[in-house]
């Protein structure tokens, strides 16, 4: 039997087809210097020409919609290709940042209190205030990247960002300032914690993306007590959600001791930069190593799985 060829996937058509084209080159290329590999430009919501699940297994950059809430997962498993990362399921639960903090939240793990609604069902700026107070984020329910983040600091801004609401699934939270922590989880396990500081204050699509707007430091300087609880939090977290292989977790940290889940990103990042890198380093692995370790569960079960039809 030949060795398997590696298929990267990247580009797709959500918001964040730019970035995924930076993770899948910056991926293709490291995983090439250990497999064969194959890049793949995804440009519809389709499986692309030419993949062959007796050849390839997937590594999926494509982050977003559709990407990463388990659409393309789901084509993948009708067409019995082999993949790494969360399954269609787990995607799909873990793109929904309601379902995600349902899910941890009855494993124990601490989330901000919030509210979801659709844009045809929407609540009063009163009724959010009741409940939430007016220092709020406002967020799609499903989208990446911070993309359609906006921050509320009254009654008035509430109202505006609501009626600007016109369609689609909402999460109002009540905002917690603090230190904004990201843990990589690969095999169940955490790897280190990196905290996350934003020049800006707030870490949006423009602090994420421009050179020189947030400072990352890895690991956290935190104590050694704390570092433990968020890893425990971030492993709790990957097993309440069903998550696979590996993902990422992201917490904020709003005094010594207590934190909060903000959301899992099962197709994170994946430059050299990245945040998953950053994590991974800590613990250890530099990128071609860590790209390794991410396809490695994958190709053991397409081993398995030809063996067994072998067999």
């Amino acid at each position: 039997m030949k060795s398997p060829i590696l298929a990267v996937f990247a580009g797709g058509t959500s918001s964040e087809r730019e970035v995924s084209l930076g993770s899948g080159r910056a991926s293709a290329l490291a995983l090439s210097r250990s497999f064969p590999t194959r890049f793949f430009e995804i440009n519809a919501n389709a499986l692309p020409a030419g993949l062959d699940p007796r050849r390839h297994v997937v590594f999926s950059t494509l982050h977003g919609t559709f990407g990463e809430d388990g659409g393309m997962q789901s084509l993948l498993d009708a067409a019995g290709v082999h993949y790494a990362g969360c399954t269609a399921a787990a995607s799909a639960l873990t793109m929904d940042k309601t379902r995600t903090k349902q899910a941890a939240a009855a494993r124990g793990v601490p989330v901000i209190e919030g509210i979801h609604f659709n844009a045809t069902a929407k609540p009063t700026a009163d009724q959010v205030v009741a409940k939430l107070g007016e220092v709020l984020v406002m967020k799609p329910n499903a989208e990446g990247s911070s993309v359609g983040l906006s921050l509320i600091a009254n009654r008035a801004e509430l109202a505006a960002k609501l009626a600007e609401a016109t369609r689609g699934e909402w999460l109002i939270e009540r905002r917690v300032f603090g230190r904004e922590l990201s843990v990589g989880v690969l095999g169940g396990k955490a790897m280190g914690v990196v905290e996350i500081r934003p020049k800006s204050g707030v870490y949006d699509y423009q602090s994420k993306y421009t050179k020189g707007m947030t400072e990352y430091l890895a690991p956290a300087p935190l104590e050694a007590a704390t570092t433990r609880a968020v890893q425990a939090a971030a492993e709790t977290a990957f097993a309440a959600c069903g998550c696979r292989d590996y993902a990422r977790v992201d917490f904020m940290l709003s005094g010594p001791t207590a934190f909060y889940l903000l959301e899992i990103n099962t197709l994170p990042g994946m430059k050299e930069t990245s945040l998953l890198p950053m994590s991974a380093r800590c613990a250890g692995l530099d990128f071609t190593a860590l790209v390794r370790e991410l396809v490695s569960p994958a190709l053991q079960r397409f081993q398995g799985a030809a063996g067994a039809l072998r067999s």
